[in-house]
């Protein structure tokens, strides 16, 4: 008997397994990437959820492709999960999300959907998630980051006006960066981060803000690969700052950025420009961001970022872990929830945000 859990415990250790891996209940969690700074810190958390319930969890990449999640998930089912948790690679893709729950109501497992929500139109996701008693999604309601986003510039442009406009002319010019073209939230926080800041200043008697470049009719740069990343708002702004600038009368005043990381590749090609840079005196192009990713909490408080909105990560990640440990065990699914969390509907557990500015 010894040399057989000696045998065992090296064959554990070989593939990877853990204590967890003995435990009752385990959970197959395909990611739309590993490369998203904010996901990273939901991945943290999420294991160590799992972990506290018993649960094995295997975490797998699909690169931002989508049949290699498919083609995951389906191998999983094959070799055995009790649960799929699912952070969907093309956001607003119904067709995909309904395969995918076609597939997990055929083998019976549960199906968690979390962050990236599933389609453009709540009433089509509700419609997918009633279908199926053992499915939820876990996200935010996608409007108030933009609104609580929109209102922290609001104020910070109001109150520090005569600072931020460096060209002198009466108006403060913004670039926005957008993460991804067809993602909720991504197009929530773009309109609204815009929207409920310009109300702000208008309410006081003072112009619009004005997107930096008037040819632009979309009123934002996109990151064409839709990866939220800091690559492509330090080359946008990059390329911005050759022409728009100081020198030129027309500097951009503000940028407004859809997540944390393209805030960071925003204050990088604003570093580089002289700006921002954290020393005594040196001017500061106010950046806001979400997510408050740790990074972000650093450059803010170095004073190089001006503020950011919490998106929970622990909170999703335990709502996701508890919902999943519910399902597989058969309780109610929404037994032992954090209280602050709102379900909608039966199938929408919403994290709630919270603004940011390290104060």
């Amino acid at each position: 008997m010894k040399k057989f859990l000696a045998l065992l415990l090296a064959a554990m250790m070989l593939t990877g397994m853990t204590s967890a891996a003995l435990a009752e209940g385990s959970a197959f969690v395909s990611w739309y990437t590993f490369g998203d700074v904010y996901l990273t810190s939901v991945r943290t958390a999420l294991d160590a959820a799992f972990d506290e319930k018993g649960i094995a969890v295997t975490d797998k990449d699909s690169n931002g492709i989508q049949q290699t999640q498919i083609d995951d998930i389906n191998t999983a089912l094959v070799t055995g999960t009790d649960a799929l948790v699912i952070n969907l690679v093309d956001s607003g893709a119904i067709g995909t999300a309904q395969n995918l729950m076609d597939t997990a109501r055929e083998q019976d497992k549960p199906a968690v959907f979390f962050n990236r929500a599933v389609s453009t139109d709540d009433a089509e996701a509700a419609e997918l998630f009633n279908g199926y008693e053992k499915s939820v999604f876990v996200g935010t309601n996608f409007e108030d980051a933009g609104k609580l986003e929109g209102q922290m510039i609001g104020e910070y442009v109001l109150a520090n006006y005569d600072a931020i406009d460096l060209n002198g002319d009466g108006v403060i010019t913004y670039v926005m960066f957008k993460g991804d073209e067809a993602n909720q939230e991504a197009i929530a926080r773009t309109k609204y981060a815009q929207e409920v800041a310009d109300e702000i200043l208008t309410a006081a008697g003072k112009p619009a803000l004005k997107f930096y470049d008037d040819a632009n009719a979309n009123k934002y740069l996109v990151d064409l690969n839709g990866t939220w990343s800091n690559v492509a708002s330090f080359e946008y702004l990059q390329t911005i700052l050759a022409q728009y600038n100081e020198a030129n009368g027309n500097m951009v005043e503000v940028v407004i950025c859809n997540n944390d990381d393209m805030a960071i590749g925003a204050i990088n090609a604003l570093t580089q420009a002289g700006y921002n840079t954290g020393d005594e005196g040196a001017t500061v192009i106010p950046v806001f961001g979400v997510d408050a990713v740790d990074a972000a909490k650093e450059l803010i408080a170095a004073g190089r970022m001006t503020g950011t909105v919490l998106q929970d990560a622990v909170g999703m990640a335990n709502a996701v872990a508890t919902i999943t440990s519910n399902l597989i065990s058969g309780a109610d699914k929404f037994e032992g929830l954090a209280e602050n969390v709102v379900i909608v509907d039966g199938w929408f557990v919403q994290i709630p945000y919270a603004p940011y500015t390290g104060e």
